[in-house]
């Protein structure tokens, strides 16, 4: 496996004083924000939209089972009784689906701030693809392109008003050669570009690939062996993500950025460097 592209910057495993979200609770600096958050039923997701409820923000959770869904949306409210959530049911690559939950939200809620598209699709990293099921590869490719262009297609407009934020969830895996993980790798990859076009084409919406961390999810569960890297916190990403739509992370619309990452790090050593030489972009490798 070739070694990942990735910025040389002390790695975080955890929540970190630069990203303490408590603060963020406290003060319910998110308070009048809407959030809506796809895969939200578990995992990254279900973190993700917790923090904003915690943080004062309206939440719509979207995923494929209501009642997944609802437990989310209890759990929710047992920890931020004054929180409001909407629960969507729709599946990522349902282009109707996804156009309903946006606009479902807007209408419950009147506006959108943050759309997280985190919803993805991972299979064994084990054979060769064309050992695999040829449609189960492009069902892979699709949950994670699709899906994140269906988000970004109908939120957009929406979050341009509010000149708001777009994550994607992407992966390290979009910086890595690996054997065996190419439907994965392909389209994480792929979303990175999808990123800078939505940057390049709704300037006033704030726009990151979030590398979420190696994380012990049920979608890693395809991959056991991988069990003894996926070491970090599902708090990681979540808190990250308030951080970036804090305002504090705006230079870095349009570019991946990876939860693991030390951020304050990150911008006193390499803000500079990142904005003069467009840097955290796809970019063909030519040899010098």
């Amino acid at each position: 496996m070739a070694p990942a592209e990735d910025l040389p910057v002390t790695r975080m495993n955890d929540v970190y004083p630069g990203i303490d979200p408590e603060p963020h609770f406290a003060g319910q600096t998110y308070k009048g924000k809407v959030v809506l958050v796809t895969g939200a039923s578990r995992g990254i997701g279900a973190e993700i939209a917790f923090f904003y409820a915690r943080a004062g923000a309206s939440v719509s959770l979207v995923g494929r089972k209501e009642a997944d869904l609802a437990e989310i949306r209890t759990r929710i409210r047992s920890q931020a009784p004054n929180a409001l959530v909407e629960i969507f049911v729709a599946d990522v690559i349902d282009t109707q689906a996804v156009k309903a939950a946006v606009e479902g939200t807007v209408k419950a809620f009147g506006k959108l701030d943050i759309a997280v598209a985190n919803a993805g699709k991972a299979d064994p990293w084990k054979k060769p693809f064309t050992e695999y099921d040829a449609d189960n590869w492009w069902k892979t490719v699709e949950v994670n392109i699709r899906g994140v262009y269906n988000v970004a297609h109908f939120a957009l407009s929406e979050l341009t008003k509010t000149k708001g934020y777009n994550i994607i969830i992407g992966s390290v895996g979009g910086q890595i050669r690996m054997p065996f993980a190419s439907s994965y790798v392909t389209s994480k990859h792929a979303v990175n570009r999808l990123n800078e076009y939505i940057h390049i084409e709704h300037p006033d919406v704030k726009t990151f690939s979030l590398n979420p961390g190696s994380i012990k999810t049920s979608m890693a569960d395809n991959n056991p062996e991988a069990a003894s890297w996926l070491i970090d916190s599902l708090q990681l990403p979540a808190a990250t993500c308030l951080q970036l739509t804090s305002g504090t992370g705006d230079w870095l619309s349009g570019r991946y950025v990876s939860a693991n990452w030390e951020l304050d790090e990150v911008e006193a050593v390499w803000k500079a460097r990142i904005v003069e030489q467009d840097a955290l972009v796809n970019r063909l490798h030519i040899p010098v």
